[in-house]
């Protein structure tokens, strides 16, 4: 896929679905470019089974697929993107030859040129607007996003509480991307 067209990103979260993931992304995947599948909390061996079967989903609707977090499993299926929070690039950054995508999620100009340093090939940097998966957190804004994108050399995408009223914002601030899990969670 083009990195220089803006990209529609869906990252999950089973929780809040009202039916099953998988059939929620169906609903989902036809208004989206791109997966993370940010299961996180569950089992390696109970995430790395969901992941194959949204592997293939994601390859039958031509979407590209990026797991989080659990490399082993990644490596095991032979799938080549991941997505690492920075302490886990921190952790893995001399095992990750394997993959030829490796996303990273950052919160400050300092950890968005410290992933790029490490070779992150794209980041996630928020939360830019408030989101219920922050409660309490102030959001970081706009102007935040902004100075990511002009920091780094790497596609941005803003992440956290974007929906069809701000999103023409993240486009303006110079991300190649936005990322939604609400939107895509509940409503597909």
């Amino acid at each position: 896929m083009n990195m220089c067209t803006f990209k529609k990103i869906i990252i999950t979260n089973r929780h809040i679905c009202k039916i099953p993931l998988t059939k929620q992304l169906k609903k989902a995947l036809p208004y989206a470019d791109m997966v993370i599948l940010r299961e996180k909390d569950m089992e390696e061996a109970e995430y790395e089974m969901l992941a194959r079967e949204v592997i293939s989903l994601c390859g039958a609707y031509k979407k590209e697929c990026v797991l989080h977090s659990f490399t082993d499993a990644a490596v095991r299926l032979g799938h080549k993107k991941i997505h690492l929070p920075l302490h886990l690039l921190k952790r893995y950054e001399d095992t990750l030859s394997d993959f030829d995508l490796i996303g990273v999620s950052v919160h400050s100009k300092e950890e968005a040129l410290e992933a790029v340093r490490l070779k992150a090939d794209y980041l996630t940097a928020g939360h830019v607007f408030a989101t219920d998966c922050k409660k309490g957190a102030a959001p970081r804004g706009v102007d935040f996003l902004k100075e990511i994108c002009e920091a780094v050399p790497v596609p941005v995408y803003g992440i956290g509480g974007i929906n069809d009223e701000n999103e023409d914002l993240i486009k303006m601030s110079g991300a190649k991307g936005a990322c939604r899990m609400s939107d895509y969670m509940i409503k597909g």
